[in-house]
């Protein structure tokens, strides 16, 4: 016995569909075109000017531009290098800490039981987050410099304390990636489902076992995410640096500022632009080992 063909209606309905999502496709490229412009405008031309200076010279005497690999070599090399290295240290170093701070604390917040204190936390986190550059700098020189109130009430200095050094660089960056931490958490934090959880304890599974088993197998690409924005945040941050240590740490923002002002070197921007494409070089080899872990837990959280 032979299946029923369709009918004519059905299979009128069934091409109808497709024909609307083929029809739908342009329309949507269309929708997405104001986007696509603003972000060319905005990020390809300088990504391109930045590109073009970093492997061209051009002859002071005749004008003419050519190719060279020149300024990326010297961006790898002597005091450049080191400032590379410093700024990958100082990131790594502070985000690692600011995401496990953050997590602890965005865990308390989600747990918590008043919405008041949730909403106060959050707000906090908010504002603390954006506050940087140097009035950050002249905060932390107010109350934790050489004649900072906190350095001569605890004594400070007898303990080996410097704001104007790596660990000092360090406490300050602290202080915006920690709330910066809790935000990109909390959203995490509360797509944790209860049955998951009630259905670990029903099976006889302790809290540690949930959380290793379940929990941050669920949450890794999110914390790992967490971790990425405070690298990244870390890694350009300049305004702060520059007002408290200037060049007494290394690092890579302050070299760039230095040789596109000339305050060492003269003729040394294009060195500058060199050393902003190995940065943004570095920030795509991490964001390349975030990108496949989110896609691998996405299906998770939905």
């Amino acid at each position: 016995m032979s299946a029923p063909a369709p009918t004519p209606h059905t299979t009128g309905t069934a091409g109808g569909s497709t024909t609307r999502r083929r029809r739908r496709g342009p329309r949507t490229w269309l929708a997405a075109l104001p986007l696509l412009v603003f972000t060319a405008l905005c990020f390809g031309i300088p990504l391109g000017a930045l590109v073009f200076g970093a492997v061209t010279r051009t002859d002071s005497r005749s004008g003419a531009t050519s190719l060279t690999g020149e300024h990326l070599a010297r961006s790898l090399q002597g005091p450049y290098l080191g400032s590379l290295i410093g700024s990958v240290q100082l990131s790594a170093l502070t985000a690692l800490i600011g995401a496990v701070l953050g997590v602890l604390i965005a865990q308390a917040v989600v747990t918590s039981r008043s919405q008041g204190l949730r909403n106060a936390a959050l707000t906090a986190s908010g504002v603390l987050a954006n506050f940087g550059g140097v009035p950050l700098a002249f905060a932390f020189i107010a109350t934790l410099g050489i004649s900072g109130v906190v350095t001569r009430l605890a004594d400070l200095g007898s303990l080996g304390w410097d704001l104007y050094s790596f660990t000092g660089l360090a406490v300050v960056y602290l202080y915006f990636l920690i709330p910066l931490m809790v935000l990109a958490t909390v959203p995490a934090l509360d797509g944790l489902r209860p049955q998951w959880r009630e259905a670990a304890q029903n099976a006889g599974a302790t809290a540690w076992q949930f959380w290793r088993h379940v929990g941050l197998p669920v949450l890794a690409p999110s914390l790992l995410g967490g971790f990425v924005l405070l690298f990244g945040t870390a890694f350009a941050a300049h305004a702060t640096a520059a007002a408290l240590v200037g060049g007494s740490v290394p690092l890579v923002t302050l070299k760039i500022a230095d040789a596109l002002s000339g305050n060492v070197l003269t003729g040394q921007e294009n060195v500058a632009l060199a050393l902003g494409l190995d940065m943004i070089l570095i920030a795509g080899l991490v964001m390349a080992v975030y990108l496949p872990l989110q896609r691998r837990s996405a299906r998770w959280l939905r």
